[in-house]
């Protein structure tokens, strides 16, 4: 190895690979930050635990996997919609292309913010547009029954640009001789979406679908900043539940073997959309 690299090698070790061993350690071990003691090894005891024993974990499970199906299938939806729109030839195509990608720039924390305001159950928004069609009002982040969906509203507003800029990367690719050929066999433009443009798609969607899942699994700072896991335990996902008990419980074997896990879903939750992908599945 050249003496040149060995300094970026120490780096990439110290900033990454040391925190996965570090979490790989203790996530077999008992211990508590205000301990005075060493970490006791206690093998899977936590994994079981975690299974087995702790009805908040497999709650905490289940919400991250409903919000994450339930994001990532909105963005995908709308996203694809929009960029079929906004591939069509219109005067100020530009310009829509860049207000509609302004999302993607604010923080997380700040459109979390303003979400509050707009589910403010008296002066937001969201129950004056939802009290035009004669529904609601409604407690939205404050319901047990519809605080997920909101937070996914949230999460789709923000992210679902990046679908739509992935998927007209992929539009743009696209062969025109298939679609010649459909038009002089009389196809419509329905059957054409369907069987041409969809299948050749296919690899592009999945590349996007695996972003967002990949990010919906992960996201802490919505959620945290708008409900910290409430009402109740009703939006405290495996990101929110092991914050609590790592930095709030200090018991850091517990909160490490709990990140494994968070790990071990969005691997496998990688590599299945990486088989679809490739059209083995």
């Amino acid at each position: 190895m050249p003496v040149f690299t060995l300094p970026a090698v120490a780096v990439v070790a110290v900033l990454m690979v040391f925190p996965v061993a570090f979490t790989l350690y203790m996530s077999v071990h008992s211990w508590y930050a205000s301990s005075l003691t060493s970490p006791e090894f206690v093998g899977l005891a936590n994994f079981k635990r975690a299974f087995v024993d702790d009805e908040r974990f497999r709650n905490a499970l289940w919400l991250t996997i409903y919000f994450t199906v339930l994001a990532t299938a909105l963005q995908l939806v709308l996203g694809v919609a929009v960029a079929l729109l906004l591939n069509r030839p219109f005067r100020g195509k530009g310009v829509m292309r860049a207000i509609f990608l302004l999302p993607m720039v604010a923080t997380p924390v700040a459109i979390a913010l303003v979400w509050m305001m707009m589910y403010n159950p008296t002066l937001g928004v969201m129950n004056y547009l939802v009290g035009l069609v004669g529904l609601g009002p409604y407690n939205w982040v404050s319901n047990a029954a519809i605080v997920i969906p909101a937070l996914a509203v949230v999460d789709t507003w923000e992210w679902t640009p990046l679908i739509t800029l992935i998927t007209l990367a992929g539009l743009a690719t696209l062969p025109v001789e298939p679609y010649e050929s459909a038009q002089i066999d009389g196809a419509s433009t329905a059957q054409m979406f369907w069987h041409i443009t969809l299948p050749l798609l296919r690899p592009t969607i999945v590349v996007a679908v695996l972003f967002r899942a990949i990010d919906c699994l992960k996201t802490f700072d919505i959620i945290y900043v708008m409900t910290q896991g409430g009402p109740g335990f009703a939006s405290e996902t495996l990101n929110v539940y092991t914050f609590q008990v790592g930095l709030f419980y200090f018991h850091i074997g517990y909160a490490s073997s709990l990140l494994v896990i968070l790990f071990a879903l969005v691997l496998g939750v990688s590599l299945l959309l990486i088989k679809v992908r490739r059209g083995s599945w």
